[in-house]
C-alpha cells in the first residue's frame, strides 16, 4: 500500500490538488471519523470504498461544506490551507458532490437546473433564451437524448443524473464528487459516464468515484482509499487492486467464502413449488414466458437491460396486469390480479426500488417490519397489542443482524444495506413459499452483500423457493443454482440445473446477446 506516492495520470503535477489531513468529525455520542487522511491528484480518478457506516458520505460532507470538521484538521487546495463553512464556498473552491439522492427541481427545464443558483440576465430579468443555447453544449458532450428545454419531471432516473453531472461539469469543477453514479444507470449509459470520466481525467480534473462495485473501480480506478469504521485503513495502487486485498481491507478479514451457499443445490431440491406458463403482457415487455421453481433453490432471471426481467416479476406478482398465462404454487391454480393475493397465498416481491416502492422512509423500523402482519396483533375491540410488534422487530433486528440502535429508529436513517435487510424482514414476517428478489444487493456494500447471501442460503436450507434477478453477473454466478435468461422479453435459454451447462458468465452472456448457444461440460 502507498498512501503518499501520486498516481501516474497526475505524476507530472507533483502535488495533490486536494489534500485532506488529519479530519476527524464527532456527533453526540459517536465518533464518525477519526483523524482521515485523503490526497487526490489532477487528472486521476481516486475511487473512496469502505462499507456502509464507515465514513465515507461524512468525509465528503465536510469537503462539500455540509458538515464542519472538529477543529485539528486541514484542507489543503493546490497546497494552499483553504476554510470551507458551507456549500458555496465549496462550489466557489471548485467543488461539486453528485450524490446518490438527485437534488434536482423536477418543475424546472434542464437548463434552469443547470443554472440554478448563477441564472444569467439581461435587462433585470432571467435570460432563458441564452441559458438554453449555452448549457446544448454540455448536454451534447454528455450524450444526453433530451434538450435543455426539456422539464426535469418527464426525464428518466437515470437522464435526472445525466443533469447533475452536466450542471457540475458546467459549473468548472476542479474536484468532483461521484457517489454512486451508475445506480440508475443502464449498461450502455454507464459505458457512455465511464468515457465522460476519462475524458475529464484527460482534462486535469480530479475525480473522488464512490462506488460499491468493485467492477467499476478495477476499471475507472487510478487509485483506491479505503475507510474502516471511521477510520483511514491505506491506499491501494491500480496495479495493486486486487479483490481479495480491498475486502481485507474494508472488513477487516478474509473473505474466503463471500458467496454464501452452504445448501445443496442438487441434494435440497425439492418438488415443484411455482409453475408459470406463457405469462405475457400483451407484446409489451414479456411474451410467452414458463418455468419452474422447485422448493429449496435458488433461480435467477438474467438478462440485459429492458430483456424483461422485472416485467416478468412483476406479472407473476400481480404489479402489473398479465394479458395471458398461468400461475401455480403447490399445485394449486393462482388468480394473481392483485399483489395483496400473491402476498396471502405465499409470494413476496422485493422490489428494486426499496426507497420509492418499498419502504416508509419516515416511519420507524418497527412500523416497517410489521406493516404487512399488523392484524396478528389486533386483539378485542381492534386496540394493537405493541408489546408483539416491538418483539417482532427485535426478533427480526437480530435475526437478520440489522444494525440500528433499536425498533423505534426511522428507516430513513440508515444505511443502504440495512434499509434492505429491513424491508426483506417484512416480507419474511408474512411466512412466504416464494420469495422474488428484484436487484436484493443494489447499493449496499459488501459486508451487508454477505449477510444478504446468507439470509438468501438459509431461506433455501428451510424450503423456500427464491427467484433472484440480478444485474450483477458474479451475484448470478454465485448464488444461483440455476439460470434462466431472457433476451426482448423470451426465455431464451437455461444454464445450470439438469441442462449440464456450466452456470457461467460466458454461457449466460452468450445467451442474452444471442450468440452461440452453450454446450454442456463434457
Amino acid at each position: 500500500m502507498n498512501a503518499t506516492a501520486s498516481p501516474q495520470a497526475g505524476a507530472e503535477t507533483g502535488l495533490p490538488l486536494l489534500e485532506m489531513a488529519g479530519i476527524s468529525k464527532t456527533f453526540p455520542g459517536v465518533k464518525a471519523l477519526s483523524g482521515v487522511n485523503l490526497a487526490v491528484y489532477p487528472g486521476e480518478v481516486h475511487a473512496l470504498m469502505g462499507e456502509n457506516g464507515a465514513g465515507k458520505s461524512t468525509l465528503m460532507k465536510i469537503l462539500s461544506g455540509a458538515y464542519r470538521a472538529d477543529p485539528g484538521g486541514e484542507i489543503r487546495i493546490e497546497g494552499q490551507p483553504v476554510h470551507i463553512d458551507g456549500p458555496l464556498s465549496a462550489k466557489t473552491l471548485g467543488i461539486a458532490v453528485i450524490y446518490q439522492e438527485l437534488s434536482l427541481s423536477p418543475n424546472l427545464t434542464v437548463a434552469e437546473n443547470i443554472y440554478l443558483g448563477r441564472e444569467l440576465s439581461s435587462g433585470g430579468q432571467v435570460d432563458r433564451a441564452r441559458m438554453l443555447a449555452d448549457c446544448q453544449g454540455v448536454l451534447d458532450r454528455l450524450g444526453a437524448t433530451f434538450g435543455p428545454s426539456t422539464i426535469v419531471s418527464t426525464l428518466s432516473i437515470a437522464e435526472r443524473q445525466m443533469v447533475e453531472i452536466a450542471r457540475a461539469i458546467h459549473a468548472n469543477a476542479r474536484i468532483l464528487v461521484m457517489d454512486e453514479p451508475t445506480t440508475a444507470l443502464s449498461s450502455r449509459e454507464t459505458d457512455k459516464l465511464f468515457d465522460l470520466i476519462r475524458t475529464l481525467r484527460a482534462d486535469g480534473l480530479a475525480i473522488i468515484y464512490i462506488s460499491h462495485r468493485m467492477a467499476e473501480v478495477y476499471e475507472l480506478a487510478d487509485r483506491c482509499s479505503v475507510l474502516r469504521d471511521g477510520s483511514y485503513v491505506g491506499t491501494l495502487m491500480r496495479d495493486e487492486l486486487k479483490a481479495e486485498a480491498l475486502v481485507k481491507m474494508m472488513v477487516g478479514r478474509d473473505l474466503s467464502k463471500f458467496y454464501k451457499k452452504d445448501h445443496d443445490a442438487k441434494g435440497s431440491r425439492g418438488e415443484v413449488i411455482l409453475k408459470v406458463r406463457g405469462m405475457s403482457d400483451g407484446g409489451r415487455r414479456v411474451n410467452d414466458c414458463s418455468f419452474d421453481l422447485h422448493q429449496g433453490e435458488v433461480l435467477a432471471l438474467a438478462g440485459l437491460v429492458g430483456s424483461g426481467r422485472t416485467e416478468l416479476a412483476r406479472l407473476i406478482y400481480g404489479a402489473d396486469a398479465r394479458i395471458a398465462g398461468s400461475v401455480e404454487l403447490d399445485g394449486k391454480p393462482l388468480d394473481i390480479v392483485r399483489p395483496i393475493q400473491a402476498v396471502n397465498a405465499g409470494i413476496v416481491y422485493l422490489t428494486e426500488d426499496r426507497k420509492g416502492q418499498g419502504l416508509f422512509l419516515d416511519m420507524t423500523v418497527q412500523e416497517n417490519i410489521n406493516l404487512q402482519v399488523v392484524g396478528r396483533d389486533a386483539g378485542k375491540g381492534g386496540l394493537l397489542d405493541l408489546g408483539k410488534a416491538k418483539q417482532r422487530a427485535v426478533n427480526a433486528i437480530k435475526a437478520l443482524s440489522i444494525r440500528v440502535a433499536g425498533p423505534i429508529v426511522e428507516v430513513g436513517s440508515l444505511s443502504g444495506g440495512n434499509q434492505q435487510k429491513v424491508l426483506l424482514s417484512r416480507l419474511l414476517e408474512t411466512r412466504p413459499r416464494v420469495l422474488i428478489l428484484d436487484e436484493p444487493t443494489r447499493g449496499v456494500d459488501i459486508g451487508a452483500k454477505s449477510e444478504i447471501y446468507r439470509i438468501i442460503d438459509d431461506l433455501v436450507q428451510a424450503g423456500v423457493g427464491v427467484l433472484v434477478i440480478s444485474s450483477e453477473m458474479p451475484e448470478v454466478v454465485g448464488i444461483a443454482d440455476r439460470v434462466l435468461v431472457m433476451r426482448e422479453g423470451h426465455i431464451v435459454g437455461e444454464v445450470g440445473g439438469t441442462t449440464g451447462v456450466e452456470v457461467t458468465q460466458e454461457n449466460i452472456i452468450a445467451l442474452a446477446a444471442g450468440l452461440a448457444q452453450p454446450s454442456a461440460a463434457a
